[in-house]
């Protein structure tokens, strides 16, 4: 059967972006900077579980709690180093101030391996581009300076939208912001919960990025998973 697809909305963290390396070491630099010397080890199991309370605390970056999306950030760092026996508080701020700016940055982000020739080919072929991502306010300028944010008509951040992925909510935005009917759209992530299945309970259809080797995984029809992002093209070639 022929997809009629018209607008294709994309996942962004380990689908067209990656981090450069892990939390811990780059955490442990910045720390080192400042005449600090931390595990990165210890640093990135700090940091899964500071992000994980803060997580379960505020969900969606304190979004309808008060919170900046900065200041939500700015206590995980701080948390993080302080889990790590970090105690001074003045060295904590700065620490948490830095790190916040340079994950904006392309400093600490990657495209991931054909992202770039696939969202060109996609907008060549005249698809609708947005990206739907469970991130803060920072994604545009990332985006940009990793050299995507020409791809996309609209970028729906969690934070903005006030909802999370798997919440069917914000794909039904996506879907205002495209203007197409849920039918006419597809959306490509590598998670199977959040971006697989979430999709497809809003009438989408969705693609799952799952490379080789990644564990089994719930049941995907083989025609919706992509081994790579190169493969999309053959799925919704028109």
């Amino acid at each position: 059967a022929m997809l009629r697809l018209r607008l294709l909305t994309w996942d962004v963290k380990d689908t067209l972006l990656r981090l450069r390396q892990p939390v811990g070491q780059s955490y442990a630099a910045e720390a080192r900077a400042h005449g600090l010397q931390v595990q990165p080890e210890a640093l990135g199991r700090s940091f899964r579980e500071a992000y994980g309370a803060q997580s379960r605390r505020f969900p969606n970056y304190g979004h309808g709690q008060g919170l900046s999306s900065r200041q939500w950030w700015v206590d995980v760092v701080r948390e993080t180093f302080r889990l790590s026996g970090v105690q001074d508080g003045a060295a904590l701020t700065a620490l948490a101030e830095k790190l916040y700016r340079d994950f904006c940055s392309s400093h600490n982000w990657e495209v991931l391996p054909g992202a770039g020739e696939t969202l060109s080919r996609c907008r060549q072929l005249g698809f609708r581009m947005g990206v739907v991502s469970n991130f803060d306010s920072r994604l545009e300028v990332i985006l940009s300076q990793c050299n995507l944010l020409h791809h996309f008509e609209f970028v729906l951040t969690s934070e903005a939208a006030g909802f999370a992925k798997p919440d069917g909510r914000i794909f039904e935005q996506a879907l205002r912001l495209g203007g197409v009917p849920p039918e006419q759209a597809a959306h490509i992530g590598d998670d199977y919960s959040r971006d697989y299945r979430a999709a497809r309970a809003v009438g989408m259809h969705s693609f799952l990025l799952r490379a080789a080797g990644q564990g089994e995984g719930p049941e995907v029809p083989p025609e919706h998973v992509l081994p790579a992002l190169s493969h999309l093209l053959a799925r919704i070639e028109k």
